[in-house]
């Protein structure tokens, strides 16, 4: 498993690529060969601290090395190596952004590829707590949100001092609401099958997703009527399942393929007639356009939903290119600070949701392109929760500087964790929301 990338000139001329990561592989399951890679890494990382101040997992190996018997990695305790696998939250800005090392250097570091093959080794071995399955089933307690009730008794659980005690949940951290009225449910004139499709009315298949669905509905409620505005047709998949992203970040690669399996045939059919597919959660977009790419290669619907999803504003650039965006806003927004999420810059397609904005009159967008800390269920759990805030601190230092009129990211739980730490009664917007508000519909 280990990566022998070919020499490359100075300053890494050639362009970069990324090895698929083989779970069939013989040493994929092999212990020696996995902390091999790792203490070779890592050594890499401690030297060159390129990457120190975008997450914890590199403060931890530093802090590791420099409190060690001899100051070298080589007297680090191999166990305590989970401690800086379990502060990455697999967000790749440090392959995406800052490594001047990955391939094909010679040296040859994927550092995320690297941690998903660690946390699915310790999952496989070890499992998870209970805690942590159940933070990565959104869906599931979406399903059971739907029922009546529930989903008061959901919210009120999650508020409840003692349960988050007993699950090792920050007392302060804010944990993703349930609601009954999903978008689903909202949008439901809007569920169909691809094959029900006309194929000369081709437009936009919506993957709300779990999150989407259920914990934060207005958003992609909020595309739906922009889409509509735009006389763009959209649908809802008849069926759909979690992208997989939080079983990803578990290192629960069954899971994540039998996701995958479920979402991308059906996808498929909507690409195969023509249609585009946006969602609105940016981790879900990662999820198609990056980790199953990486984890299934050679499969050629993974490949082609691959090149058919959108981020929303990137598919709204690309209509306002083409003559197809109306214009036509009724209200300014005045200044917005918006905040860029790793999940969207690691992908490197500009700043769209800025530029949409932009268009409209009397608005001036502030754009803040630091991570906010939440990390999927990173910033929720008890452990971690400090840090995460630790690390939001520079958003949200900047929106109080600028005092914004709205601030919002396009990943809401980014928007919760800046509105966490703002700490004043103020609420994060998504820029969908914003766009809305600014055509008057």
């Amino acid at each position: 498993m280990t990566i022998s990338g070919k020499s490359a000139c100075a300053g890494n001329c050639e362009a970069p690529f990324r090895l698929p990561l083989n779970r069939k592989d013989s040493l994929f399951h092999d212990e020696d060969a996995l902390f091999q890679e790792l203490e070779r890494i890592f050594d890499i990382c401690y030297g060159c601290r390129r990457c120190l101040n975008l997450c914890n997992a590199f403060p931890t190996l530093v802090e590791l090395v420099d409190e060690s018997a001899t100051m070298e990695l080589d007297s680090v305790a191999k166990q305590d190596y989970w401690k800086i696998v379990d502060n990455c939250y697999l967000c790749d800005l440090c392959y995406a952004t800052k490594c001047p090392y990955i391939p094909p250097h010679e040296q040859s570091v994927d550092f995320p590829r690297l941690m998903l093959w660690a946390k699915a080794f310790n999952f496989s071995e070890r499992g998870a707590s209970f805690r942590d399955r159940l933070l990565a089933s959104p869906g599931r307690i979406g399903r059971l949100a739907t029922i009546p009730l529930v989903a008061q008794i959901i919210n009120a659980a999650g508020n409840s001092r003692s349960l988050r005690s007993m699950l090792h949940l920050h007392p302060d951290a804010p944990l993703p609401a349930c609601h009954r009225d999903t978008l689903r449910k909202r949008r439901n004139n809007l569920v169909s099958s691809a094959s029900a499709a006309k194929s000369v009315d081709t437009g936009v298949v919506l993957f709300s997703t779990c999150f989407g669905n259920c914990n934060e509905p207005d958003p992609g409620d909020d595309l739906c009527a922009i889409l509509e505005h735009n006389a763009i047709p959209v649908a809802l998949p008849e069926k759909e399942h979690c992208c997989g992203m939080p079983r990803l970040e578990l290192g629960d690669l069954d899971a994540v393929e039998k996701a995958g399996k479920e979402n991308i045939p059906l996808l498929a059919e909507w690409v195969d007639k023509g249609w585009s597919i946006v969602a609105p959660l940016p981790a879900c977009v990662l999820m198609f356009k990056q980790w199953l790419p990486l984890l299934f290669p050679d499969d050629p619907l993974v490949q082609k939903v691959r090149g058919a999803v959108f981020d929303p504003f990137e598919y709204l650039v690309q209509r306002h290119e083409e003559g197809r965006l109306k214009t036509d806003f009724k209200h300014s927004l005045g200044v917005v600070s918006y905040h860029l999420p790793c999940h969207l810059r690691v992908r490197n397609t500009g700043m769209n949701t800025r530029d949409i904005l932009s268009l409209i009159p009397g608005t001036h967008v502030e754009v803040i392109a630091s991570c906010s800390g939440r990390g999927g269920s990173y910033a929720i759990k008890r452990e971690h929760y400090e840090v995460s805030m630790e690390l939001a601190r520079p958003v949200v230092d900047r929106v109080r500087q600028v005092i914004p009129d709205h601030y919002g990211s396009d990943c809401p739980m980014a928007g919760r964790q800046i509105e966490n730490g703002l700490a004043n009664g103020s609420r994060a917007e998504h820029p969908l929301t914003l766009l809305r508000r600014a055509y008057g519909i």
